[in-house]
């Protein structure tokens, strides 16, 4: 089952957040079809936040086609979010788990981490695009 997570700091809406992360979870293949996400009541103990923010993330969800609610069940996992896991996972994850090692090492906190990373991730894309 995934666990959601909040960053304050993201400029990202909490509501959106979960959606990334379903949407995530399910391009990785942590979620799969049938899978059951948390109940509304679960979440908002767990991120202490408001229950309309879980209940129109999965209403997202569900309006895309990625999960159902069964009303006195929970919501489920319809669809796998776009043609299945990502291949070939393994290696590319024993890659970066690698790297974010030597990160560390090098004394890199996990906010300098993640800057380091997403720009030249964003840098990276513009140079593929040109």
């Amino acid at each position: 089952m995934i666990e959601f997570h909040l960053d304050g700091r993201s400029g990202v809406s909490p509501y959106q957040q979960l959606v990334r992360q379903v949407r995530h979870a399910l391009r990785l293949g942590l979620l799969r079809e049938g899978d059951q996400l948390p109940t509304v009541k679960d979440v908002v103990a767990e991120l202490a936040i408001n229950p309309n923010t879980v209940l129109k993330a999965y209403r997202e969800l569900e309006h895309d086609g990625l999960v159902t609610a069964r009303p006195g069940v929970g919501t489920f996992v319809t669809a796998n979010g776009g043609g299945g896991p990502l291949a070939p996972l393994g290696p590319l994850r024993q890659d970066l788990r690698r790297w974010l090692t030597k990160a560390r090492k090098a004394g890199l906190d996990e906010e300098s981490i993640e800057a380091l990373f997403l720009t030249t991730f964003r840098s990276s894309a513009r140079e593929d695009i040109a």
